[in-house]
């Protein structure tokens, strides 16, 4: 993704009204931000009905003025939904970013999905967000975004094979597994198979083709990718392959959910990641394609994983016993470290089959939460996990929702939603990052995944413990 190191100082705290996250007098206490109806992209009667709900029915005002402002960014500012051959298309932005990634996409649509039952339009906007991400993948299955058309980006230039219809082709797991959990739970709730075509049908097998190709039993694969820069984790090492591994059953991901360059090319999270996606692909197959060869070497193969990540993700901590590590290469080196963007090891729980409850993950949590992560940052206002994508001492939002979304503890579910409420520096919305001391110093003012994400957050603790928003 494009870098943003730069940091935003909020519009409003410089004005001298906001500061430290707090409304101040002289300033309505919820003043309207939402983008204004005229200039909206798409409008879901089920979303609209339960803003109005939440902000009916919980006492903390705050939180519910975040919510109507979050839940339905994606919908108000990143959608073009249009028919194309007769089926749905659904085109989406990040935010300030004019490209679609796979991961993205398909993240900012997910807090919707139990609501498109009840809301034929909204279903099919997520039908199209399907039908777009396959197309995107037959063009390329080791793209990570897509312009909207043959128009070219500014990464032109990278020293990999970029096509018209490429913004980045940036290698990343988790850009297919995305696709394949979106498609997998529209169709549990809706039943409706429409998008399973032919289209996604090859999409699927070159999923599954890329995923073995990254396993790299046989040689190092077709992709190579490099950058002309001077950041580091902008580019790859190895002319492009990256740092050596050892044929193991894993599957290698030069670069991280964050766009960044890996260190050890077995990123633990997206190969757990991988293992639920091809499960899916083997059930949908099966049930759905009526490809029972196809389903079976998915689950094969979703095994295979799953056995190579418990021998060789596995490490022991010195201080907290055994852990899933961030990275791994096979011969027996590790990377201790947890990044806010999901897949993460915090994650585990929220996109893979590892439960909460598992030995291994609650010991990785209590390190992820420690400041034995490097990329754990505690001050001021708040604590959570950062990224080497915005360098120190910044937090992200995702990280801190995906904490509480983790969580069966009462006390860290409301610890985590008194720190997004505090920390949105009077803009009522989320940020990628912001200060660990100084929320008004944040990068990105315009990111939909965060957004959509804190409205998913507060929508699971409506349902499941409203008295913590009183």
């Amino acid at each position: 993704m494009q870098r943003r190191y730069f940091i935003q100082q909020s519009t409003l705290a410089t004005a001298g009204i906001i500061a430290s996250g707090k409304l101040y007098a002289g300033m309505p206490d919820f003043p309207v931000v939402r983008i204004a109806e005229a200039e909206r992209k798409f409008k879901s009667v089920a979303v609209e009905k339960t803003i109005a709900e939440i902000k009916k029915n919980i006492g903390n005002k705050e939180i519910a003025w975040l919510f109507e402002n979050c839940f339905p960014n994606t919908l108000d500012t990143t959608v073009v939904h249009k028919t194309v051959d007769g089926k749905p298309d659904t085109f989406v932005i990040t935010g300030d970013i004019h490209a679609m990634w796979l991961r993205d996409s398909t993240a900012q649509v997910w807090p919707y999905i139990s609501l498109i039952k009840e809301d034929k339009a909204l279903q099919q906007l997520i039908a199209g967000v399907i039908n777009r991400q396959n197309a995107c993948i037959i063009i390329d299955p080791y793209a990570n975004a897509f312009n909207d058309g043959p128009t070219g980006s500014e990464w032109d230039k990278d020293h990999t094979a970029m096509k018209p219809e490429l913004h980045e082709r940036k290698w990343e797991i988790d850009s297919l597994c995305y696709p394949v959990r979106l498609a997998y739970n529209y169709w549990k709730i809706t039943g409706d198979t429409s998008p399973f075509d032919d289209k996604w049908k090859q999409a699927m097998q070159l999923v599954v083709k890329t995923f073995r190709e990254q396993q790299r039993k046989k040689d190092k694969g077709p992709y190579t990718f490099g950058r002309t820069t001077s950041w580091s984790t902008d580019t790859v090492p190895g002319n492009g392959y990256g740092n050596p591994v050892k044929p193991v059953g894993l599957i290698v991901s030069v670069f991280r959910p964050s766009d960044d360059a890996t260190i050890f090319p077995f990123l633990v999270p997206t190969n757990f990641f991988a293992v639920a996606a091809l499960r899916q692909l083997a059930e949908m197959n099966s049930a759905i394609v009526k490809d029972q060869a196809f389903a079976k070497e998915c689950s094969a193969f979703a095994n295979e994983v799953e056995k190579a990540l418990q021998q060789y993700a596995v490490a022991t901590h010195s201080n907290f016993g055994k852990i899933y590590a961030y990275e791994a290469d096979g011969f027996g080196n590790h990377l201790f470290m947890d990044d806010s963007n999901v897949p993460s090891l915090l994650a585990l729980p929220y996109f893979s089959h590892v439960k909460s409850s598992d030995p291994v993950y609650q010991n990785t949590r209590r390190f992820v939460l420690s400041d034995s992560n490097p990329y754990f940052f505690k001050g001021a206002a708040g604590e959570g996990v950062g990224s080497p994508h915005t360098l120190v001492d910044n937090i992200w939002p995702i990280a801190v929702v995906i904490r509480g979304l983790t969580s069966n503890n009462n006390a860290e579910v409301k610890q985590c939603l008194s720190i997004l409420q505090k920390n949105h520096a009077g803009t009522g919305f989320m940020h990628e990052s912001f200060n660990k001391d100084d929320a008004s110093k944040f990068t990105r003012k315009w990111f939909a995944w965060a957004n959509t994400l804190f409205g998913e957050f507060v929508l699971k603790v409506y349902r499941e413990r409203r008295y913590l928003l009183k």
